[in-house]
């Protein structure tokens, strides 16, 4: 049962972060798509955290995992970062505007619902389904505006099915974490799941890609952020949050990042953002509520 004790002040600024950060991920991959290959990219990127993250553990003496579940963390980890970001950065790096990306990616917790029931035993209720329909049909409203493949060559099968797959990554490696990554340290769990995801993005850098990297201040700073902010900054305001028991309100939050990195993508990148499209994303909201809210 949920405690009635005040939350500390910090919370509400610890979860705004995390939203604002998390949705900032598609804006990286927007900003670093002309000056870098996307699986290029999050090879620089996973490398560097994940010595990073190496470092921290030994610095707060982190317990680290045995062989089996070093083993179970590697895996999560291909799917959860290569699966998903590599599919996110192709697809964004080949014309997919961040805010399509955004949303597609935010229907990932409806996925886990669905998979969960199967996988995980827990029971998936007529409203469950009902918001899955729902979430579909806001889907449906933000990219009807622009599934003109001839004006808009970003927005094709291609890139749609790339970043539905990185979301059902996402989703088969938050299954496989919650049965066999539970209790594994959070701080050196990620650095095997680096590792995991490092295997994945490189191999396909090797196979369809040159390693370009212009070094200009853009791929810089995209780099920079995405490793300090997202890769090591995100992931101390989780391990916040969930020490605090919040773990419920940081899975509602992910919900609010696809409005927030679409805002993101209109202002900085002049994204078109109609109001069909803002309808969309609000229709698709009240699906995915309905989907996770619980019932008192």
């Amino acid at each position: 049962m949920a405690s009635d004790k005040p939350q500390p002040n910090w919370i509400a600024a610890a979860s705004a972060s995390f939203v604002v950060i998390w949705a900032t991920g598609f804006i990286v991959a927007r900003l670093s798509a002309p000056h870098v290959e996307p699986l290029t990219f999050l090879s620089v990127r996973f490398s560097i955290a994940g010595l990073l993250l190496v470092a921290l553990a030994f610095a707060f003496k982190a317990r680290w995992p045995g062989r089996s579940a070093a083993s179970y963390a590697f895996i999560a980890g291909t799917l959860l970062h290569g699966g998903y970001l590599g599919a996110c950065y192709w697809a964004v790096a080949h014309g997919l505007p961040a805010g399509i990306a955004a949303l597609i990616a935010g229907l990932q917790p409806i996925f886990t619902a669905l998979l969960a029931g199967r996988f995980l035993g827990e029971r998936i209720s007529l409203r469950h389904w009902l918001g899955l329909a729902i979430a579909l049909a806001g889907v449906g409203l933000v990219l009807a505006p622009k599934l003109d493949f001839a004006a808009v060559h970003g927005i094709t099968p291609a890139t749609i099915l790339a970043m539905t797959f990185g979301a059902l990554s996402m989703t088969l490696g938050s299954i496989y974490q919650k049965r066999y990554v539970t209790h594994v340290d959070l701080l050196a769990g990620t650095a095997w799941k680096y590792a995991g995801a490092l295997v994945v993005v490189l191999l396909g850098a090797l196979l369809t890609e040159s390693f370009r990297f212009d070094a200009t201040a853009d791929a810089w700073i995209a780099l920079g952020w995405s490793v300090i902010v997202m890769s090591i900054g995100a992931i101390l305001l989780l391990m916040a949050l969930i020490r605090h028991g919040d773990v419920s309100k940081v899975s509602a939050l992910i919900f609010l990042v696809p409005g927030v990195a679409a805002l993101m993508a209109w202002g900085l990148f002049d994204e078109t953002l109609t109001p069909v499209q803002i309808l969309g994303m609000a229709v698709c909201a009240v699906g995915v509520l309905l989907v996770t809210r619980r019932k008192r």
